[in-house]
């Protein structure tokens, strides 16, 4: 039998083994989710929400466990671990209230004796293939509103936090979601491959470019619901209006929360030059006061990173930056000791030669570019196969409308970064994805729709 260890990435230890799902075990759970969907299909909607808010209420009873299991597993700080929970309360609570009236059936016409209607299908048996930096977030984005709608699940979470995939699986079956109906598969990405194999009605991914590009290939031809919710080289300008201490601590939280393990985590800053200097004092200012340590401890800032061929690749962009001109600032290199340990990193005197301003970090490290304007900054936010999100800080709002307008990306940002609200929908544009989570158009993306032509005898 196969298994996968589970690594601390913060100490380097094994912190368990689990039996990876062979290709027989994944067919036998699609067949069962493909037999028991029907009968969860045929449960009113309120008692599935009833099943979601039982789910809730377990989070919040086992909030510390699941926050510690987090932690351990992806070496994200406990207080950001703590926080991702937290903050999933308010997510389910939309899910809650507006599954409803997101799903109702719909009359569009009436006139005698004809009545056109819409009505919203869960799609059927969906293969849902999350991510490890935000597990319970991305995880949950996509369970909950496809059980609500009635699909059966296959879930695979990603292999570098699938301790906490199996505390959601857990948790929803004791809440109430039949065993076959939300199904676990383990392992990496074989496992993944195997359950794309399945006969399937729509696969949900979260994760990088190049995974999203693989799976689009395997599905291509079968014509099922695709959505794939890709990385990012998220930008933000600071234009020569903004208060430049304001928007260097708010874009260092930015840049650096998750220890940069984030597709919406600030990864080009671009600042009017005769702001660039203060600000970037600033954000070294910023940078130099969060502390790094113990993921444990609740004080710590900067975590472990998760993957440690991710060690590489920041190292890599930052000898490429140093050898073609930039400046390095802060950090620049991996931290001795046990675990995958890189230091918080500033560059400046960057362009756009190097893969730093082009290509995915997705680890604490920024690069600081100076522009002389409006113009030339929305030149190089839109310079990039990427768009997920674009920022930028001014105390002009009519500025930011005109600016963030023209910027192509999914989600834009007025003197604020790095957020996601469960009303708005989550999407991107180019190399950063197809499709949609969150808001009620996330919820009907768990559906298909069907018209009605109703005329009366």
């Amino acid at each position: 039998m196969k298994t996968l260890t589970i690594i601390n990435p913060a100490t380097g230890a094994s912190i368990g083994e689990l039996a990876v799902d062979e290709p027989a075990a994944i067919a036998a759970k699609a067949q069962a989710a493909r037999l028991a969907q029907p009968a969860w299909a045929a449960v009113p909607l309120a008692e599935r929400l009833a099943v979601i808010g039982r789910f809730r209420a377990a989070v919040v009873a086992e909030l510390e466990t699941l926050a510690t299991t987090l932690t351990q597993e992806v070496g994200k700080p406990i207080a950001q671990s703590r926080n991702e929970l937290n903050g999933l309360l308010g997510r389910l609570d939309f899910f809650l209230a507006e599954t409803g009236r997101s799903l109702a059936d719909e009359t569009v016409f009436e006139d005698t004796g004809l009545s056109e209607q819409i009505t919203h299908e869960p799609l059927g048996v969906v293969a849902s293939l999350s991510a490890w930096n935000y597990p319970w977030f991305v995880g949950c984005n996509v369970l909950v509103p496809a059980l609500a709608a009635g699909n059966a699940v296959l879930y695979k979470p990603s292999e570098y936090a699938t301790l906490s995939g199996q505390h959601i699986v857990r948790l929803l079956h004791a809440a109430g979601v039949p065993a076959a109906v939300l199904a676990c598969v383990t392992g990496g990405g074989d496992t993944g491959a195997a359950l794309l194999e399945q006969r399937l009605d729509g696969v949900f991914f979260t994760g990088s470019h190049a995974t999203g590009q693989r799976i689009a290939r395997q599905v291509a031809g079968r014509l099922i619901r695709l959505q794939l919710e890709l990385g990012g080289k998220d930008p933000t300008y600071v234009r020569a209006d903004a208060d430049p201490r304001t928007a260097a601590e708010s874009l260092a939280d930015g840049a650096f929360y998750n220890t940069g393990q984030s597709c919406c985590s600030v990864e080009r800053i671009y600042v009017h030059h005769e702001l660039h200097d203060a600000f970037v004092e600033h954000l070294l200012a910023s940078v130099s006061a969060m502390k790094r340590g113990d993921p444990m401890h609740d004080d710590t800032y900067i975590g472990a990173i998760t993957r440690p061929a991710q060690l590489d690749v920041l190292q890599a962009q930052i000898a490429d930056a140093l050898a073609l001109g930039a400046s390095l600032r802060a950090g620049g290199q991996r931290l001795p000791g046990p675990g995958n340990w890189f230091a918080p990193t500033v560059l400046t005197g960057v362009d756009h030669r190097m893969t730093l301003m082009r290509e995915e970090s997705f680890g604490p490290v920024i690069g600081i570019q100076s522009v002389s304007g409006d113009e030339e900054a929305l030149a190089l936010m839109n310079d990039t196969r990427y768009g997920l999100t674009a920022g930028v800080y001014t105390r002009d709002e009519s500025a930011a409308r005109a600016i963030l307008s023209r910027v192509a990306a999914g989600s834009v940002y007025w003197n604020c970064c790095d957020r996601v609200s469960p009303r708005l929908p989550w999407s991107g544009v180019g190399d950063s994805g197809v499709g949609v989570t969150l808001s009620v158009h996330g919820i009907r993306a768990m559906t298909r729709m069907k018209a009605w032509h109703l005329r009366q005898p």
